[in-house]
């Protein structure tokens, strides 16, 4: 599943280009696309005609605010959530690309300068939904802080994992608890930290940290100067792929040596997801 760094990515590519842009039509294919109990027919209807203002991100989550037009001012701003999931894709021009993998068509949307932005999704994981302003603001406060607002400090970490007893690993996918964290960067922010993913969240002592909230935010960031990471299904707008994956120290690396000590890199299963660490420098 896209993380942070690669809902960000796709974020930043469209941002601009979709600002002030007007949906003229609305394709869907799928039916299970549309989430949230809204038909088919109510998702076109509500984003027929609407201006495309800004795009945000939130956790995993990518936002699109839908303006009315000037003749409908009465109604209500909506914020369209896009969840992308596995293999949820995005591609922006006149026709749909011809590669492999935008052979799976799942929601056009229209534009009036001629361009419309396809969304495919081989597996239809993932999908689109609406909200009010207020509605998004409750959901949004569901989640935890975001790792790379100025706010995220030690102190934040330290709170969040005050008197966790589950293992740390698990702690930092809960979205609830820390936003936009998935299974690559956790594992790759604890290899940096030095800490074991088997540890309970709460067991960590202020340097340590310390240690993994500054290696949370330079992973991310280092991720994001690279577009993400393509392991198997994750592309960029318009079909390109990540470099992040030439970087990870050990996620996907069962078995070969860690880059910092040399011994070989583990693998273990928490909570039906797999840990990569290297138990001679993770403590």
């Amino acid at each position: 599943m896209p993380e942070l760094p690669e809902v960000e990515t796709i974020r930043r590519d469209l941002a601009a280009s979709l600002y002030g842009r007007r949906v003229t039509g609305v394709r869907v294919y799928h039916d299970d696309l549309i989430l949230g109990g809204t038909s088919r027919r109510t998702f076109q209807r509500s984003v027929r005609g609407r201006e495309i203002g800004r795009l945000q991100r939130r956790a995993k989550h990518l936002l699109f605010s839908l303006h009315p037009p000037g003749d409908l001012g009465s109604e209500p701003e909506r914020i369209m959530r896009v969840q992308l999931r596995m293999t949820g894709q995005f591609a922006l021009g006149v026709r749909r690309p011809d590669g492999k993998a935008f052979r799976h068509p799942g929601i056009d949307l229209a534009l009036d300068d001629g361009r419309t932005l396809f969304y495919d999704d081989v597996r239809r994981l993932g999908g689109f939904d609406l909200f009010t302003p207020e509605g998004w603001a409750r959901q949004s406060a569901r989640l935890g802080p975001e790792p790379l607002a100025a706010g995220f400090t030690a102190g934040t970490l330290e709170r969040l994992l005050a008197h966790v007893r589950a293992p740390l690993k698990n702690a930092l996918l809960d979205q609830r608890r820390l936003a936009g964290i998935g299974n690559i960067y956790a594992s790759e922010a604890l290899h940096r930290a030095g800490i074991d993913p088997r540890r309970p969240g709460g067991s960590l002592s202020r340097v340590e940290t310390q240690r993994l909230q500054r290696a949370i935010r330079a992973v991310l960031r280092a991720a994001l100067e690279k577009s993400g990471t393509t392991v198997r299904d994750y592309r960029t707008v318009n079909g390109g792929s990540g470099s992040f994956q030439h970087e990870l120290r050990v996620y996907g690396r069962e078995g070969g040596r860690c880059r910092r000590c040399g011994a070989a890199v583990s693998r273990i299963v928490q909570a039906g997801r797999s840990s990569f660490f290297c138990g001679s420098c993770q403590r």
